[in-house]
Formats: C-alpha cells, sequence, structure tokens
C-alpha cells in the first residue's frame, strides 16, 4: 500500500494528503516545481528498493477450512505414527528381539495345552473316583441295610424256634393250646398275648371254630374278671395256628391270671390252658 501510493506521488498524479513514505517524505499538496524536483530520486528509491535484498516479499496462500486442516493434520499423524511403528518392528527384527519371544510364545502355548490336558485328565480322574465313592457308599448302605433286616429275621426265627420248642407236645392227639404268654404293656391298661393252637392225630379234618380269653384278678382289693372284649374271636387250623394280640382292661388293674379256651361249633370248649402271672 505504501509503494502504491509512493507511484502515485512519482507519476505526479497526487491531489490530496496521503501517509508518509519511511524518508519522512508525505503525499500532502506541494508545489509542482517541489514535486517535479523530488520525482527522480524517489523512481530510483524504490526501484533500488524492489531490486534489492531487503524488497518485501509477497506470499499467496489459499485459504482452507478448519475441518480440512484437521483432517489433513490426522492423516500426517497417521502416517507418522505407521511409519514410528515400521521403524521399530524393523529395529526388534534386525536386534533378533522378535524372533525369541516368538518361540517364547511357542513354547507357552504348548505348555499350556499339556498343563490343560492334563487338567482335563486329572478332573475325569476325580469325577471318576467321586462316582466309583458314591456307588461304593450306596453299596454299603444297602449292605447294611440287608444286614439289619437278617439281623431282625434271625432274632424273629429264634424266638419261634424257642416258642415251638416250648410248644412240642409231650403227647396225646385231639385239639391243644400250647405256649400262652402274656405280658402288660406299660401303664396303658393294655395285656398282650399269644398262644399256639395245634392239632394233633394223623389225616385230622379242618378244624373251624373260635377262642376266648378270661382275664382274672384285683381291682380295688376285690375279686376281677374280663373276658375277651367283644366276645370270642373266629380260629381256623388244619395243624396248627398261632394267635396273638391285644386285650384292653381298666388302669389299675392287678392281673393274676390268664385263661385261653377254644370253642368248636356247637360251643363245647375243646381245648383249654391257664397262664399265672
Amino acid at each position: 500500500m505504501a509503494r502504491a501510493a509512493a507511484s502515485s506521488s512519482a507519476s505526479g498524479n497526487v491531489t490530496r494528503p496521503g501517509p508518509l513514505y519511511t524518508d519522512g517524505s508525505d503525499t500532502g499538496e506541494r508545489p509542482r516545481s517541489f514535486a517535479f524536483g523530488r520525482k527522480s530520486p524517489m523512481r530510483w528509491k524504490l526501484l533500488r528498493r524492489r531490486l534489492s535484498v531487503s524488497a518485501p516479499r509477497v506470499m499467496i496462500r489459499s485459504h482452507l477450512p478448519w475441518p480440512l486442516r484437521w483432517a489433513a493434520a490426522a492423516v500426517m499423524l497417521g502416517f507418522s505414527a505407521a511409519i514410528a511403528l515400521w521403524a521399530f518392528e524393523f529395529g526388534r527384527e534386525i536386534a533378533g528381539l522378535d524372533s525369541g519371544a516368538k518361540q517364547e510364545l511357542a513354547r507357552l502355548r504348548t505348555e499350556l495345552t499339556r498343563l490343560t490336558a492334563e487338567n482335563e485328565k486329572a478332573m475325569s480322574l476325580s469325577n471318576t473316583a467321586d462316582s466309583l465313592l458314591r456307588t461304593e457308599r450306596a453299596a454299603q448302605e444297602r449292605l447294611a441295610q440287608q444286614v439289619r433286616q437278617l439281623e431282625a429275621e434271625r432274632q424273629r426265627l429264634r424266638e419261634d424256634l424257642g416258642f415251638f420248642e416250648r410248644l412240642m407236645p409231650a403227647g396225646g392227639e385231639g385239639l391243644q393250646v400250647r405256649g400262652l404268654m402274656a405280658e402288660p404293656v406299660g401303664d396303658a391298661g393294655q395285656l398282650r398275648f399269644q398262644m399256639l393252637v395245634m392239632q394233633l392225630g394223623k389225616n385230622v379234618a379242618e378244624f373251624n371254630g373260635r377262642y376266648d380269653l378270661l382275664l382274672s384278678g384285683l381291682q380295688d382289693g376285690k375279686p376281677w374278671t374280663l373276658a375277651l372284649p367283644g366276645g370270642a374271636r373266629p380260629i381256623s387250623l388244619k395243624q396248627y395256628a398261632r394267635v396273638e394280640g391285644l386285650v384292653e382292661h381298666p388302669p389299675g388293674v392287678v392281673i393274676k391270671s390268664v385263661q385261653a379256651r377254644v370253642i368248636d361249633a356247637k360251643g363245647a370248649v375243646r381245648a383249654t390252658q391257664t397262664l399265672k402271672l
């Protein structure tokens, strides 16, 4: 802008005041003789300034939007990072560090595979052992239950054997009552009994009749008797029949004896046995 003003002043077309030049002159209106005297030195100065090293440089730049500038900067940064990464990897390959790391990684992967296989095998063995242990425990529990059942069966058979040994008749034929047993059940006013009714002889017919019990004792110091509640009960046998049950009686009664009777269909007593308590 200063050079344009100087050019205008040097050509003698200045008609109004303008800015000052670097040598202290201005573009104000001067006498024509004075302007003519100053024209040649001014042109020389302008020409020398334009041709000299100190002449100002003019650069023309095109205006770019900020998003494009940021995008260009990002591209340049990414390109620089890629070059840096390539240089780093290339340096590792030259130094021989990458090959050792790859070998170590391969060894660790092989070791991991081996340990995984061993772990799976150990887990399989553990599961198998656990399953076998549970099976063995279940078998032991079943065996223990069977042993308990056999012990109970053996005890029952021993009791039956002792009962039948006591009931073996000394002789004779006909209907007989053997092994009458009775015992009170706590203080609940009940009496448990059992007996064996036998029919001895050869080619005997089936017996169909009834059995009855008669309890005798003391109640409040007075004589007391009680027949089987509900009356005589039916019984049927060919050779023998085992009879057992409970008889309820008033609390506080002292039972002294129990009598068992077997009655035929006509009402006749065919066999009897008395137990003293």
